[in-house]
């Protein structure tokens, strides 16, 4: 599919959008579908306090470190089988 750039949303045809109904309602269900099986993202509930924006940032790259580890396991026990 070639790369098309606009100066405006309004150049943009109007097929490139889908109508509101079925077809829509179901491309999205498959999209979030898709998206809660491959990522799967865990954080764990709770408001968090953190002194600095360093802690905050450390804090989430552990969690992400924690989501991308369970996602490589669930990668090799699904190519196991």
């Amino acid at each position: 599919m070639p790369v098309r750039k606009f100066r405006d949303v309004s150049e943009m045809e109007d097929a490139v959008w889908r109508e509101r109904g079925p077809d829509l309602f179901g491309a999205i269900r498959r999209v979030w579908d898709f998206a809660a099986r491959t990522v799967e993202l865990r954080f764990p509930p709770g408001v968090y306090r953190h002194r600095s924006i360093e802690e905050a940032n450390a804090q989430s790259e552990r969690w992400a470190q924690t989501n991308f580890d369970a996602f490589q396991a669930r990668r090799r026990q699904r190519d196991r089988q």
